[in-house]
């Protein structure tokens, strides 16, 4: 859906996108995370033919950015962090004012625009000047504005920024709503937010991309090494070390909390690379244990973020 090919951007002699190369694909929802000045804006806004690039190449579909910058825009909703709102005008008004200048006309016009309303829950402030809303219903007018012509791409940047915690949940439940087919790319700072509403997680620093995967292959597929949790019935923590120390792969056996009465928990780390799973399963097996529990315990997204964006 969207092919970025060495996308660079300076201004003057500072470097704030360095050389991305980045695939969007159809249906998923793609979350840009990275510490202030990353990068981040300034990829969506040249994403978004808001700003050209110093150099690389935007593709959206057989699109160029560049050379069909009013054909792209076409399939392409954005909210900037910073809602571009006429204060002055009824929500009503401004919605149909953002229908016709997207072409819509009449019915249809009338039509889109009561679906945003009821996507985005605005019935009871379509008579209110935008003005007087508070900063979330405000994103939510917002978003109206960004999906009223039903873009293929929704862009959002930072669409969660300075809104309590129940307004955060409600804009989430919009954006998951409407990216069951679409393709989205929000920005954002707060983890918990990309984690509990992106299907795909792209770290930025230094306007590189330093990590890209899904938020169980950036918790779990990340770090100096891996563990298990693992939990036992008829064991004791040093007959199961003495079993499973050996093990390719293991670096340690160590008891873990909270197993329960009668039971061993134990945490068995082991080398990025290696799987020692079924190794694990079948020298059980062999014993007259039983397994009760066997998961992977990843780190934190907050981890793995701090991890890749610390200063040296």
């Amino acid at each position: 859906m969207i092919h970025m090919e060495k996308l660079t951007k300076y201004y003057g002699e500072v470097c704030a996108v360095d050389g991305i190369d980045l695939d969007i694909r159809k249906g998923e929802i793609t979350g840009l995370l990275g510490p202030n000045g990353a990068g981040k804006t300034t990829t969506m806004r040249m994403l978004t033919g808001y700003l050209r690039p110093s150099s690389g190449t935007i593709r959206v579909r057989d699109l160029s950015v560049d050379a069909d910058p009013l054909a792209v825009k076409k399939r392409m909703g954005y909210l900037p962090e910073s809602a571009p709102l006429y204060a002055n005008m009824l929500v009503y008004d401004y919605l149909l004012f953002v229908a016709h200048a997207r072409g819509l006309k009449g019915d249809k016009a009338r039509g889109r625009i009561f679906a945003m309303v009821e996507l985005c829950s605005l019935s009871g402030i379509m008579h209110r000047p935008i003005g007087e809303l508070s900063k979330g219903l405000r994103q939510r007018v917002g978003l109206a504005h960004a999906m009223m012509d039903d873009p293929e791409i929704l862009v959002l940047d930072e669409p969660t920024s300075g809104l309590d915690p129940n307004q955060i949940v409600e804009i989430r439940d919009i954006i998951r709503s409407f990216g069951r087919d679409k393709t989205i790319i929000l920005s954002t700072h707060i983890l918990s937010e990309a984690q509990a509403t992106c299907d795909r997680i792209v770290i930025i620093d230094k306007g590189k991309i330093v990590a890209d995967g899904s938020t169980e292959v950036l918790t779990y597929g990340l770090g100096e090494g891996r563990s298990l949790r693992l939990v036992l019935a008829g064991a004791d923590l040093e007959a199961a070390r003495s079993v499973l120390a050996p093990v390719e792969g293991v670096v340690s056996v160590e008891g873990a909390q909270d197993a329960g009465p009668g039971l061993t928990a134990l945490e068995v780390r082991y080398l990025p690379g290696s799987d020692p799973r079924p190794e694990i399963y079948r020298r059980i097996k062999a014993t007259d244990w039983v397994i009760l529990e066997m998961a992977p315990k990843g780190v934190s997204l907050e981890k793995v973020f701090m991890e890749l964006t610390r200063e040296a």
